[in-house]
């Protein structure tokens, strides 16, 4: 069985895998379940949702505000990716995104404008593990952009782990649980960057995710020279690579890693993952493929 939705400005299709014992009414009942991941984290996460929770903690400035898991989570791993980059990778990002133009809401068109501090930095934001409470420093606007979608993607695959086999795919982002309906690991394709309907190369995945950051996927209305991976020192795009394809135990893992090695660059992005163990392959400027990891 499988089913498409739209969430976070990405097609969402989950395939799941059934034995004949398995009633359609028990598959639906899940998938539903699955799917409701990814409408629970967008209406924490979104940065274009005025009514959002992320969007209404970055009003409240200077105070504790209690959060809620869907919130807390993804920023506290965002939080830790930051530290290990030393900030290349930076969730406080938010209004240089919306700068370049990435402030209108996918359904409604509407544009938001947020208020800001001149300088910001992932470090003006305090997490209180034990309250579950967020203070800002300053005033901000967070993006979770390089993690949320990663951590839906999780909760959802939890929804179906019962199952033989699974894939959630949110726009190429993707956990694949098991065996496909062969009874083999599931074959990926990862995106050639510049002829979209092409593969430059599979991977087999079985209980992995499996995500990329590319340049080419969404550009700057405002500037041609920029599109959504902005590096938060420079407020600029990195060009050594196109593209950052990143295997990891889970999404939200490989979202972020995929992000943060693109930011990084050629030499500094195989060598945050490497250190951190993980598989994944770049696609340099020129259109080469760089296997990380033993690929």
């Amino acid at each position: 069985m499988k089913r498409t939705k739209l969430y976070m400005d990405t097609a969402v299709s989950i395939q799941i895998v059934t034995g004949k014992s398995t009633s359609e009414e028990a598959v639906t009942q899940k998938m539903n379940q699955a799917f409701e991941a990814f409408q629970k984290v967008e209406q924490a996460c979104s940065r274009f949702s005025p009514d959002s929770e992320l969007m209404s903690v970055c009003q409240q400035v200077g105070v504790p505000v209690s959060v809620s898991p869907f919130l807390f989570e993804p920023l506290k791993f965002a939080l830790e990716i930051a530290k290990w980059t030393d900030g290349i990778f930076d969730p406080t990002v938010g209004k240089t995104m919306e700068y370049h133009g990435f402030n209108r809401h996918y359904l409604t068109g509407q544009s938001i404008e947020s208020p800001s501090a001149a300088t910001v930095t992932y470090r003006d934001i305090i997490l209180n593990e034990q309250d579950r409470t967020l203070c800002l420093q300053k005033p901000l606007v967070i993006d979770l952009g390089a993690v949320a979608k990663g951590f839906a993607i999780d909760l959802a695959a939890h929804e179906l782990k019962e199952f033989e086999g699974f894939v959630v795919n949110a726009g190429g982002d993707l956990f694949a649980g098991g065996v496909n309906d062969g009874g083999e690991a599931w074959e990926i394709g990862i995106q050639h960057p510049e002829r979209k309907e092409e593969m430059v190369s599979t991977v087999l995945l079985s209980n992995e995710a499996i995500c990329t950051s590319g340049g080419y996927e969404r550009k700057s209305a405002a500037e041609a020279d920029v599109h959504h991976l902005i590096d938060p020192k420079t407020k600029r795009s990195p060009k050594e690579w196109v593209s950052s394809s990143v295997i990891a135990p889970f999404a939200m893992m490989a979202d972020a890693f995929s992000t943060a090695s693109f930011l990084l660059g050629a030499a500094e992005g195989q060598r945050l993952m490497e250190q951190a163990g993980l598989q994944g392959i770049l696609i340099t400027s020129d259109l080469q493929l760089v296997r990380v990891g033993g690929l």
